[in-house]
């Protein structure tokens, strides 16, 4: 039988340090060769575009995949597990509520290992439901003090910060503009859907950490040119995912100016292939567009914890 957990029930079970855990160890796996994942692939009709995204972690012993919709009425997400040994289905998920926490935990990880370990302040651009997780999870994974969050609407920023600094324990705050969420961060993030850069590249102080993780498509672009060229350090999820559909960096690989072997997999600094950090003035740079193989991690933790506390109802699948 499959067990099915729905959104209340991820919400129950999921933490964002299992989340960081889960996320870790598949990229560990991927730059190990024990891992598989493939690009994400897009039906598009007028109205309606669905996307899938699928891999395995035989080490783990599951391969699966994220089938997502989005249409102006909103997005559904489904996380499909089975058993890579025996191929049997184990859990079908909801997971809006997972797939913006994995989110996060992957900027997380990304500041983990390649922001100062004594970065303190951070600055976020966007207040909306991926901003969430993504303040939550650098919030686990370093030391800050205080972040400082710009976004378009003052109301919902002023109360997205206060949750925020409720659920998080740390000072998070309005920015009072783009430039004062920049200066003086030691790491800033962008959770946005911009067409456009978010700020001027001179702003960032030297050994900033940067997490890009709205830029999913060639018409979306959070960095501007000269903000990436100031990065000595580039990494990414996977170079293939990146090459698909990093919006950030797709203009300057298509000029020339970027090519992909300098592209660094974030793997490859966990594993200890990539030095990673070179001092404390490089600027870095992590570029995130979203792997089946970090739902799937993340996914196989909370049905770990829904067998164990017996959450969760059976469905007739096998």
């Amino acid at each position: 039988m499959t067990l099915f957990l729905s959104e209340a029930d991820v919400k129950q079970l999921l933490t964002v340090d299992m989340a960081l855990e889960a996320v870790e160890s598949a990229h560990r796996d991927l730059s190990l060769g024990q891992a598989i994942d493939t690009p994400r692939a897009r039906s598009r009709l007028p109205q309606t575009v669905l996307h899938i995204l699928q891999g395995a972690l035989p080490a783990q012993g599951v391969l699966g995949y994220k089938a997502y919709t989005s249409n102006k009425s909103g997005n559904r997400f489904l996380v499909h597990l089975f058993d890579a040994a025996t191929g049997l289905h184990k859990a079908v998920i909801e997971a809006d509520y997972l797939g913006m926490i994995r989110t996060g935990a992957v900027s997380g990880v990304a500041a983990k290992w390649l922001a100062r370990p004594d970065a303190t302040v951070a600055g976020v651009f966007g207040s909306g439901w991926q901003a969430e997780g993504h303040v939550r999870a650098i919030c686990e994974a370093l030391p800050l003090e205080c972040v400082k969050v710009f976004g378009r609407k003052a109301d919902k920023l002023r109360d997205f910060c206060a949750r925020m600094s409720e659920v998080t324990g740390t000072t998070v705050v309005p920015a009072v503009s783009a430039e004062d969420a920049v200066r003086g961060s030691d790491l800033v993030g962008t959770v946005t859907t911009a067409a456009q850069p978010l700020f001027d590249a001179e702003w960032l102080e030297p050994g900033a950490h940067v997490n890009a993780a709205g830029s999913n498509a060639l018409i979306r672009q959070e960095l501007s040119e000269a903000a990436i060229r100031k990065c000595e350090l580039i990494t990414v999820d996977s170079v293939p995912t990146a090459l698909a559909e990093a919006g950030d960096l797709l203009p300057l690989l298509e000029k020339g100016r970027l090519h992909p072997r300098q592209l660094v997999e974030l793997g490859e600094v966990i594993i200890g292939r990539h030095p990673g950090r070179a001092s404390a003035e490089q600027i870095t740079l992590f570029e995130s567009q979203g792997m089946a193989i970090q739902d799937l991690a993340v996914a196989l933790r909370v049905l770990a914890a829904a067998q164990a506390a017996g959450v969760g109802r059976e469905i007739p699948l096998v």
